[in-house]
């Protein structure tokens, strides 16, 4: 049975999904796990698709240290209990920079050129390579996808793309890419089957999670992003800030002495909901908290939330729906009447016995926009790139040796 694994690699964790090739463009769920606790206390968890369990086991930190020996450990656990014929590994990568639209076969060469983006996404880009140089060592000949969270946006006006900066840096690739792209993708390419009265219109989709932005998407297609340049802009996060006056971290460089990395390492994992709230980065724990920090950290979040909505509104021309996705937005009821309220506005009505049995469609009768609760799922829309430039690859190779 020929499979794609699926990764998507983290600071101290992996997830991978394993789904069989039917056909030539069908794909079946076979196994989905996580490596987490890397290097602090590393365990293995996978899952058939069905939701039985296949392995639950933990290791020593020294065992499994850091993110290629836990991928070693987890191919090797693939490779002795299941049944299939690796074809071929898609990878999350976040930043794809300018010269990226679209996912490519990694070779050494793209790689090299993949890790000048490291200090625009120094949280994921790193993790991100780390599997696909390790696969590359082991295997060699085992083709790579690479696909871009910044990808989906890539067709942005040139408005939208650009900064009050010289073209000089432009053309260096200093511009707005906006991120989270292959959720918004994938959420994007299901509404014509669950709300096809909305999928052609007028839709903010909001990817609320531990990282959080928002897209404006126009029959499908993003038009406008929260995130710019980097991870750090837009909504806040769990630990990041975003949006944030470039004159603060000049004043942190010069009143507060930080360097370049202590700026860094502060604004990625110091800020957001933890540095609200000194309580902690999860919206959970806020939610059950009775700390002021906690409730000021939340209100803070929905307020942005809203005030970006209208930003995103009025780059659309209107608004006709408004999507709700990712960990908080997939799962939290409370979050989401919250944040609904930030959109009366607009005529946004909840339908709260719908809201909290978590069905597809939260609005009311009455409400003026549709809200939705749509939960997305990258790892299929990375297995669904790389079937497509396994095709496509073989077509052209097959176009050219009939023409040899």
């Amino acid at each position: 049975m020929e499979a794609i694994l699926v990764v998507n690699a983290g600071s101290s964790s992996v997830k991978f999904q394993v789904f069989a090739v039917e056909g030539t463009a069908s794909l079946k769920l076979l196994v989905k796990g996580e490596f987490d606790g890397i290097g602090s206390r590393p365990r293995l968890r996978a899952r058939r698709a069905d939701s039985s369990p296949l392995i639950d086991q933990t290791y020593t930190p020294e065992a499994v240290p850091d993110v290629g020996i836990a991928l070693r450990t987890a191919g090797a656990w693939l490779r002795e209990t299941q049944n299939f014929e690796l074809i071929a590994v898609g990878h999350r990568v976040v930043h794809g920079g300018p010269q990226y639209d679209r996912p490519i076969q990694v070779d050494q060469k793209v790689v090299e050129n993949l890790a000048r983006y490291i200090p625009l996404a120094p949280l994921h880009q790193p993790n991100n390579l780390a599997p696909i140089r390790t696969l590359l060592e082991r295997f060699p000949t085992m083709p790579q996808i690479a696909c871009f969270d910044t990808a989906f946006h890539r067709g942005h006006s040139p408005v939208a793309d650009h900064f009050g900066i010289p073209q000089s840096l432009y053309a260096e690739g200093v511009r707005r890419y906006g991120f989270h792209g292959l959720s918004y993708e994938y959420v994007a390419g299901r509404l014509p089957e669950i709300a096809p009265e909305i999928a052609k219109g007028r839709v903010i989709i909001a990817h609320l999670g531990s990282g959080a932005s928002m897209c404006a998407v126009s029959n499908g297609q993003s038009v406008e992003s929260t995130m710019g340049f980097t991870a750090l802009d837009g909504l806040p996060m769990g630990t990041r800030p975003g949006q944030l006056d470039p004159g603060i971290v000049l004043y942190l460089l010069t009143e507060k002495a930080m360097s370049p990395q202590e700026a860094q390492d502060f604004l990625y994992q110091k800020c957001g909901l933890r540095g609200l709230s000194g309580v902690s980065n999860d919206v959970r724990e806020l939610l059950e908290s009775s700390d002021p920090g906690a409730s000021l950290a939340l209100n803070y979040f929905t307020y942005r939330v809203g005030l970006h909505a209208g930003m995103l509104a009025a780059a659309l021309g209107g608004l006709d729906a408004f999507i709700f996705t990712a960990g908080i937005g997939e799962r939290s009821a409370e979050m989401r009447a919250r944040i609904v309220e930030k959109l009366v506005w607009f005529g946004a009505e909840l339908d709260p016995a719908a809201n909290a049995a978590g069905k597809s469609k939260i609005s009311s009768e009455a409400s003026r926009i549709a809200l939705y609760v749509v939960p997305t799922d990258e790892e299929l829309m990375i297995a669904r790139h790389t079937l497509a430039v396994l095709r496509n690859s073989s077509a052209r190779n097959f176009a050219g040796a009939r023409t040899a």
